[in-house]
């Protein structure tokens, strides 16, 4: 997945610099390959990065609860 995640980052950057050449040099077709490209990292990338990093429970320590409210209450009561 790591490796998937690198070749999709390298495969976005290397289509940026395209569409940056195109846009530069007045291509008729600049603003289609950007914005494709946009929706590539939105919708392809993103949704994979995601995945790959929350998907053992790592988010879970950023998640405010009610306990960890309570926790932070009381230690701000003690101080």
């Amino acid at each position: 997945m790591k490796i998937l995640l690198k070749i999709l980052f390298i495969v976005f950057l290397v289509w940026v610099t395209v569409g940056a050449y195109l846009i530069n040099t007045n291509h008729e077709k600049a603003k289609i390959v950007m914005g494709l490209c946009v929706l590539y990292l939105s919708f392809i990338c993103m949704p994979i990065f995601i995945y790959f990093r929350y998907r053992d429970g790592k988010y879970k320590k950023y998640i405010i609860n009610d306990d960890k409210l309570r926790n932070a209450f009381k230690q701000q009561g003690k101080s």
